[in-house]
């Protein structure tokens, strides 16, 4: 039968800051929208617990939580009655997608009163239990599959190392130049003023897309409806982008890199983005994978990530440039990864859209 989500839980606040932790070091963890923050002195939680992210990047998300643990503010605490499995709840939750209920332009928030009035279907206990060791079983696949192309990633950034070296150190004395004279053009987006969002307009056959920092990120050159007209574009030819070029997001979540696609629509970067051009010096994805590492020791070290928003500092950071001979050792190597990648991303949308359609069946 259909029930309402508020029917089968009942919600709490948190209102501890992650500020707050800085000097509680202990055994109990405590989470954050992203997952564990860290161990700390104490719990507010004594069982199992289901959270919902209700402020901020993630809104919505559910996650399931073990006793003595804890949350930061930007959660909330859903408590699940007697009558249903938490984890049977935790999965119908998320076939819900909270993330519908969201109010809010500048920061997105959730509100219990209104995603508890969301329905799902409610069976007895004992099939609440078969149901959920399904989803268990699709969740270890999924999580498998997501771990190999993990491991996959850390098998490049290994041959990278083992053919380059440490870019700090240069072992093999290879050439130092700068980002700067392996690239034909750096250029950072226009001021906003320059392309407000009064000058979109309805794509057609004239029309010319907007590259924002989300194609970055998400690294798909498919998303975005933002467009320009024909004359806009050639008011802001300066900012041209096509098919090769390397964006670069400069603001919010700064140094995502992402290499537009042969057959990618020909358009302008936005405000929040750098391109970079390169030359014939380098290759595209020895430059990825240098400016990713450079890129992670920045935010590492916990200082001048900040700095890679303005064009002089990219333009002056080192690279050790290695031998064309080397560099397509390495595009080799990462072109046949690539291809052990694509057969782990098929598999896993496989299990993610039966995971969807299993949901549908169940709770919908």
């Amino acid at each position: 039968m259909m029930a309402r989500l508020g029917d089968y839980c009942t919600n709490a606040s948190s209102n501890i800051k992650q500020s707050d932790l800085e000097k509680r070091d202990g055994i109990y963890p405590i989470y954050g929208a992203s997952g564990l923050i860290k161990c700390v002195d104490f719990y507010v939680q004594d069982k199992p617990y289901i959270a919902v992210v209700k402020d901020g990047a993630g809104v919505g998300r559910v996650l399931k939580l073990p006793a003595y643990s804890s949350v930061i503010g930007t959660l909330q605490y859903i408590i699940p009655n007697e009558d249903v499995e938490l984890e049977y709840l935790a999965y119908a939750m998320e076939y819900m997608n909270l993330a519908k209920y969201q109010t809010g332009a500048t920061i997105p928030h959730i509100y219990f009163k209104d995603y508890s009035k969301a329905e799902f279907n409610i069976s007895d206990v004992g099939v609440q239990k078969e149901i959920t060791k399904i989803f268990n079983g699709l969740d270890t696949l999924i999580d498998a599959k997501r771990q190999q192309l993990i491991k996959l990633d850390e098998l490049v950034k290994s041959r990278f190392v083992e053919l380059f070296g440490d870019p700090e150190t240069n072992p093999f004395g290879w050439e130092k130049v700068t980002v700067g004279e392996v690239c034909s053009s750096i250029v950072r987006g226009p001021f906003g003023s320059a392309l407000k969002k009064e000058f979109f307009v309805e794509p057609n056959e004239t029309t010319y897309k907007v590259y924002e920092q989300k194609h970055a990120i998400q690294k798909s050159a498919t998303i975005g409806t933002y467009y320009v007209t024909a004359e806009k574009f050639d008011e802001l030819r300066r900012f041209e982008c096509v098919a090769g070029d390397i964006l670069m997001s400069c603001s919010g979540t700064m140094g995502e890199l992402y290499q537009l696609p042969e057959g990618c629509e020909k358009g302008l970067i936005n405000q929040a983005l750098c391109k970079f051009t390169l030359n014939e010096k380098i290759l595209p994805i020895v430059f990825l994978t240098y400016m990713k590492q450079t890129i992670g020791n920045l935010e590492t070290k916990g200082s001048g990530i900040q700095n890679i928003a303005a064009v002089s500092y990219v333009k002056a950071m080192p690279i050790n440039l290695a031998p064309m001979e080397v560099q397509k050792q390495f595009a080799a190597f990462v072109e046949q990864v690539d291809k052990s990648k694509l057969v782990v991303k098929q598999s896993l949308e496989k299990l993610e859209i039966l995971k969807k359609s299993l949901m549908q069946k169940y709770f919908g």
